[in-house]
């Protein structure tokens, strides 16, 4: 059966979660600067983005807080756009795990949206985590990795 053309899933997802309800923005506009950093092939399936971070900052100010979802294609992606350092992998590695447990405790409908391949770290400026460090070894074992631009949709 046809989507109704003025359903849009995502848009109820954001909508119906109490924490995040005013934070729905069309196409990748909740990105700002960091829109340039997402390619979408075909625009029309660009269904809209949340500033996850920004929405839920007075409610976990101390917590390390993903940054953003989109919806392309009635699926959704969680984008965390955030230097790529050896250093930082840790720091990324909490912020996924927050997300986790948000989406499973306040956002069980955003949740039942994600894509298959749901993740993703993007770098704010150059690679930069050592090659054969602990870190290295950590993020190739969480499925999380760096990447310069997010191309939907994944081929």
């Amino acid at each position: 059966m046809p989507k109704n053309r003025n359903e849009n899933p995502f848009k109820t997802a954001i909508e119906e979660t109490h924490e995040v309800t005013n934070c729905y923005q069309s196409g990748l506009q909740a990105l700002g600067k960091y829109s340039q950093k997402i390619v979408v092939v075909d625009t029309s399936k660009c269904e809209g983005s949340i500033d996850i971070d920004a929405c839920t900052t007075a409610i976990y100010p101390n917590a390390n807080r993903w940054d953003y979802a989109l919806a392309y294609d009635s699926k959704v992606y969680f984008v965390e756009v955030h230097s790529a350092e050896t250093s930082e992998v840790s720091v990324v590695l909490r912020k996924l795990q927050w997300l986790k447990d948000w989406l499973n405790e306040k956002a069980p409908k955003v949740r039942e949206l994600k894509a298959e391949q749901p993740y993703y770290w993007i770098q704010s400026g150059k690679f930069s985590i050592l090659k054969n460090s602990p870190q290295a070894k950590t993020i190739a074992q969480s499925g999380l990795r760096p990447i310069p631009k997010l191309i939907l949709p994944i081929k």
